[in-house]
């Protein structure tokens, strides 16, 4: 548990350029404390003993508005940043170097039994206000634009942006990852949807160049 804690401080330290101090990091930062009643939680979720765990994540989503189910695999270097409404589900699993941001619900979509919420991959960005909903995997360095409804798989190294989510490729070249320099922008994401219209407004004055230079621009006002 304590080595978890070194990883999720110095994933804090790392990732916030508002943090001043390691003790600052300790007592004031929400998103930590809930890592850390989640972690002891989870110890008891493992267990066996039910109530307890989810006592203790009552508990804890009572003093930090973040809802982590204990039953959640949650790995090293997690950061939940602000965290107010972040709600994280039972079969959720979490890997290493994550950074989650406020609003964000990685959850279900229906009453179905076993697995029944996302996986979520190494090096992983989900921005502000994202649901990722259903049992399906968010591939390692990938990041989910503020706002996204992700409701299938997403491969590794893409960004998603929208509702429902749309992919889009970044090159095949990685977000880097959180050793060196991870990739916490959530403005400057591709838009699918304005290349889109973008790609259309060129179709139309290509056509509209075609159409005169075939029948002459006499018939300019018909047009």
């Amino acid at each position: 548990m304590f080595k978890h804690l070194r990883a999720d401080v110095r994933a804090v330290k790392e990732r916030d350029p508002a943090v001043k101090s390691t003790i600052e990091v300790l007592f004031c930062y929400p998103g930590l404390h809930a890592i850390m009643f989640y972690r002891v939680a989870h110890w008891f979720y493992k267990r066996k003993l039910f109530f307890i765990a989810r006592l203790i994540s009552t508990i804890a989503r009572f003093l930090t508005a973040i809802d982590i189910h204990p039953g959640a695999q949650i790995g090293e270097g997690v950061f939940i940043d602000h965290g107010i409404g972040v709600v994280i589900g039972e079969t959720t699993e979490i890997g290493n170097n994550v950074t989650i941001y406020q609003g964000v619900t990685l959850g279900g979509t229906g009453k179905d039994k076993g697995k029944r919420h996302p996986t979520i991959g190494n090096n992983v960005v989900v921005s502000s206000g994202a649901k990722v909903l259903g049992p399906f995997r968010v591939g390692d360095n990938s990041k989910i634009g503020a706002g996204s409804v992700v409701l299938k798989e997403v491969p590794p190294n893409c960004t998603v942006v929208g509702v429902p989510g749309r992919i889009v490729v970044k090159g095949n070249k990685k977000i880097s990852l959180v050793d060196k320099d991870i990739d916490l922008d959530q403005v400057k994401l591709p838009d699918p949807v304005a290349q889109e219209f973008e790609s259309l407004r060129k179709r139309i004055a290509d056509l509209e160049d075609y159409i005169y230079n075939s029948i002459g621009r006499d018939n300019d006002e018909a047009l």
